[in-house]
C-alpha cells in the first residue's frame, strides 16, 4: 500500500514560482485559493499531486526547474515589483527571458552589489532565515569618527528605536582619519530593514556608499553592474541539500 505524498498548500504554490509562502498565505487567507472547486481560508491544509488548485481561478502554474541568479544590482533601483512612487524597479531591468522571478532579501534604493534571484518562493523564504545562517557581506564608505568599543559593542548586537539587531562584524580597511570618507567591511546574519544605515548611525557615522559583496557562498566577484548570471544547476542543487532546504 503507498500513501500519497502530501504538502502544505502554501509551499507547492511558493514552488510554483507564484510568490513567496508568507505571501501564499495571505493569499488563501483572502480566499483567492481553491482545492479542487473549493475555496480554501486556511492555510493549514496539506495537497497531493492529485489535486486541482487554482488561483484567482486559474490553474496553478506546473512545478519548474528551481533556478538561482546572481544580479549585480546599481543604485537608484528599488527592490519591489511595482513602486507607489513610480521609481523604477529592479524587476524592470532584468533581461528578458528570465520570467518571473523573487528576490532573496532585499536591497535599498541607494544600496548597490549583489542581490539573489530565485523562480522558486520556497527558497527565497528559507535563505532569508536567520536560523538558515547565512552571512552577508558588504563594503560600506562612511564619513565620521569610528571607535573600538562602538565595535565590539555593535559585534554584541545593539538595541536601537526598540529594534534589536544580532552581532555583525565590522572590519575597517584602513586606519581612521577623522573627517574623510573610510571603506569598512561589515558581515552580517539578519539583514532588517536598513540595518547597517541604521546601526552605523547610532554610531556616529554617516553611510554614503553601500555595496553588497557576498550572500552565502555566493559572491558578487567581477559580475558588470546591470548583469545577472545564473548559478550552475548542480552546484544550486548541492547547495540546497547542504543548507537542508528541500523542495
Amino acid at each position: 500500500m503507498t500513501t500519497e505524498k502530501k504538502e502544505r498548500i502554501a509551499k507547492v504554490i511558493a514552488a510554483a514560482g507564484l510568490c513567496s509562502r508568507r505571501d501564499a498565505e495571505a493569499w488563501i487567507e483572502a480566499g483567492r485559493v481553491k482545492v479542487n472547486d473549493k475555496k480554501l481560508m486556511t492555510p493549514a491544509f496539506t495537497v497531493s499531486d492529485e489535486d486541482v488548485i487554482t488561483v484567482d481561478g486559474r490553474p496553478l502554474p506546473r512545478k519548474k526547474e528551481t533556478k538561482l541568479w546572481l544580479y549585480h544590482k546599481p543604485a537608484g533601483l528599488v527592490t519591489t515589483a511595482r513602486d507607489p512612487e513610480g521609481r523604477p524597479t529592479v524587476f524592470e531591468n532584468l533581461p528578458r527571458g528570465m520570467g518571473r522571478v523573487i528576490s532573496i532579501g532585499r536591497l535599498d534604493l541607494n544600496s548597490e552589489g549583489l542581490l539573489l534571484l530565485t523562480n522558486n518562493g520556497g527558497l527565497s523564504r528559507h535563505l532569508e532565515l536567520p536560523k538558515t545562517g547565512l552571512s552577508r557581506e558588504y563594503r560600506v564608505r562612511v564619513n565620521g569618527e569610528i571607535y573600538q568599543e562602538d565595535i565590539d559593542e555593535a559585534a554584541k548586537g545593539v538595541t536601537i528605536d526598540g529594534i534589536s539587531y544580532r552581532g555583525i562584524r565590522i572590519t575597517p580597511e584602513s586606519d581612521f582619519v577623522k573627517g574623510k570618507n573610510q571603506w569598512i567591511n561589515v558581515v552580517m546574519h539578519e539583514g532588517k530593514n536598513r540595518e547597517i544605515r541604521r546601526v552605523m548611525q547610532a554610531m556616529g557615522l554617516s553611510v554614503n556608499r553601500l555595496i553588497r559583496t557576498s550572500y552565502g557562498p555566493f559572491e558578487l566577484g567581477r559580475l558588470p553592474i546591470g548583469k545577472t548570471a545564473e548559478v550552475n544547476p548542480s552546484a544550486l542543487k548541492t547547495f540546497c541539500q547542504n543548507i537542508g532546504y528541500k523542495e
